[in-house]
């Protein structure tokens, strides 16, 4: 028998436990190099979590995910994680209402942080994870009208919060990578962006009402919005949204204002690799999602149908 047939067989017999989720031991070709200790979501979590992840909004939520995650397994503890368990994690989110936009949210936290683990040497293997298909959701930006109404209240409730959101708008910020500048990363024509989702910074040319709005702050904190915290700002946004009429709209969060920039660029002429990168999405497809908008590159196909139906022959006369 060869080497590897024999590997094959000695991880087939000690890649089951009883409930199925247990490998005991890592293999070389002299055979087994020794124990892996048996883990957890939570202490995958607890030990990776802060290095993985920047505090923020982002990190938040993986959070949840993975606790959500850790309760949903029959066996918290495994040293390998397998097909069925994962398999079984995507069923059980799916009979909970979860999308296959969500569940791909919260399998990709856990692949990352899994991955991790797998090269600490605190798993044994991994499954192969695949994207759930995603419908293409509806985009909501906001109307000129829209903005006028919710930055007129906000403005009146916080001169901070109004600069915060003409900042967004105009940039295409998300709101923690605004909240996270500091004075050293803006001058009065660009502002970089060093904390991002992606990893990879940035930096965009900011508009005149964007430099009015960074440099209202006040210089003696440490950032342009550095007086502004994340929860009360969202607060105020849900508390104009409603006073607006727009309480019942779910899609009017400050997100929003991010899809209304790249919304804005798009049906100003602006080509889609340009919108990527001023949005620093990591891949194409993402800022495909607003191509539709550019509704005006079609325009042009008028005029070479109609001309083709000109010399076009005449529909046959019919009895």
């Amino acid at each position: 028998m060869q080497v590897s047939q024999v590997l094959s067989s000695a991880l087939g017999k000690a890649s089951r436990s009883p409930v199925g989720y247990d490998v005991n031991y890592q293999y070389s070709l002299s055979g087994p190099i020794g124990l892996v200790k048996r883990t957890s979501l939570r202490q995958l979590f607890e030990r990776y979590g802060d290095i993985l992840w920047m505090p923020g909004s982002h990190k938040y939520n993986v959070t949840n995910f993975i606790g959500e995650l850790h309760e949903l397994l029959p066996e918290p503890d495994f040293s390998a994680f397998s097909e069925e368990m994962l398999d079984d994690l995507v069923g059980k989110l799916r009979k909970r209402g979860n999308s296959n936009a969500t569940i791909n949210r919260k399998i990709a936290a856990l692949r990352k942080l899994l991955r991790k683990a797998q090269k600490m040497g605190d798993l044994v293997s991994l499954p192969e994870f695949k994207r759930q298909k995603e419908k293409a959701g509806r985009i909501r930006f906001l109307e000129p009208n829209e903005e006028e109404l919710i930055f007129s209240d906000l403005k009146a409730m916080s001169p901070a919060y109004y600069r915060l959101s003409v900042f967004l708008v105009d940039t295409g910020a998300r709101l923690n990578e605004a909240l996270g500048l500091r004075w050293n990363d803006v001058n009065s024509r660009r502002a970089t962006f060093w904390v991002t989702k992606s990893g990879r910074s940035r930096s965009v040319p900011l508009t005149k009402r964007a430099s009015e709005a960074v440099f209202g702050g006040d210089r003696r904190l440490s950032g342009p919005f550095a007086d502004i915290t994340e929860y009360k700002y969202r607060a105020a946004w849900n508390m104009v949204k409603e006073q607006v009429g727009l309480g019942a709209d779910k899609d009017v969060v400050p997100h929003v204002l991010r899809h209304t920039c790249a919304s804005r660029l798009v049906q100003g002429g602006i080509d889609i690799r340009r919108v990527q990168m001023w949005l620093g999405h990591q891949t194409l497809s993402m800022t495909m999602r607003y191509a539709h908008l550019a509704s005006h590159d079609l325009e042009m196909c008028v005029p070479v149908l109609e001309r083709m139906a000109e010399v076009a022959p005449p529909m046959p006369e019919t009895a």
